[in-house]
């Protein structure tokens, strides 16, 4: 028990607090630097490589012409339409995923019958490619949208469906012996108890689906020809363009990188009681 008066201990937590923001805030930002630091190297590598002859320039250009045609791909409509149509495809899938495995996922993982007559299926299925399923989506829908959102559900399904079998598992049953004592509904207990342990594996879940959701709809779009970014890939290669090609490359790149900030931002939102992602806060 602290001694100090109650004005002092809100004075010193106060400071504690800010200096922790201050350290978290260094720590970004020096990670940030970090991974530019990286992309620099990465780039003046790529640019001597194509100037010395290391690679072939006419298949491999430097990024000194490749950057400025990707400033110049975002001001075309056709790229913002092939975007557009990625990331309709991508939502989509997700979202159908998301739903499909957390319900699914919840109710198999309260019941331990259900767990173990699902076990075996579940272990024979998810080790299973989604690629490897391209032919059936190809069959099945052609170069519709439809395919592509196809691979995405099944890539995404288990992403999110082992994430929230985990943290269903993880329920400490005390709490939901006392929950119950306490007279507390079915939903009841899913709302207080349930939810918020298995939140953070979902989130997880979800963050992970995030990327591979726009990797399989690339996948799609540049071997079935589905509308989107990597069909334009195809078709910049095809016309043997190739700066544009590698231009659509990089494009793709930074919008994945848009995706996992904003998942990681949901995350930290969602999660901001959590111990794994919250600010330490001294007593």
């Amino acid at each position: 028990m602290s001694l100090a008066p109650p004005g002092e201990q809100t004075v010193t937590t106060v400071v504690a607090v800010a200096q922790a923001r201050s350290q978290r805030k260094k720590f970004r930002m020096r990670r940030a630097v970090l991974g530019l630091c990286g992309v620099l190297v990465l780039l003046i590598i790529w640019e001597i490589a194509a100037r010395v002859g290391a690679v072939d320039a006419r298949f491999l250009p430097p990024p000194t012409e490749v950057l400025p045609r990707l400033v110049q791909i975002f001001a075309l409509t056709d790229f913002w339409t092939a975007v557009g149509d990625t990331m309709i495809a991508w939502g989509i899938g997700l979202a159908i995923a998301f739903v499909a495995a957390t319900v699914l996922g919840v109710v198999i993982g309260l019941s331990p019958f259900l767990r173990r007559a699902t076990n075996s299926t579940v272990e024979f299925l998810r080790p299973i490619p989604s690629v490897a399923l391209i032919p059936l989506a190809s069959l099945l829908f052609g170069a519709a949208p439809s395919a592509a959102i196809l691979l995405i559900v099944y890539a995404c399904f288990w992403q999110i469906f082992i994430q929230v079998l985990y943290g269903v598992a993880d329920v400490d049953h005390v709490a939901m012996s006392t929950g119950r004592s306490y007279g507390f509904s079915r939903w009841q207990r899913m709302r207080d108890i349930v939810f918020p342990t298995a939140l953070p594996y979902l989130m997880t879940g979800l963050r992970l689906a995030a990327s591979v959701a726009l990797i399989l709809a690339i996948t799609a779009q540049l071997i079935i020809g589905t509308p989107g970014l990597g069909q334009v890939i195809v078709q910049a290669q095809n016309a043997r363009q190739y700066t544009t090609m590698y231009a659509l490359v990089l494009a793709t790149g930074l919008l994945g990188v848009v995706i996992n900030i904003g998942a990681r931002m949901l995350e930290r939102r969602l999660l901001s009681w959590h111990h794994s992602v919250r600010e330490d806060i001294p007593s």
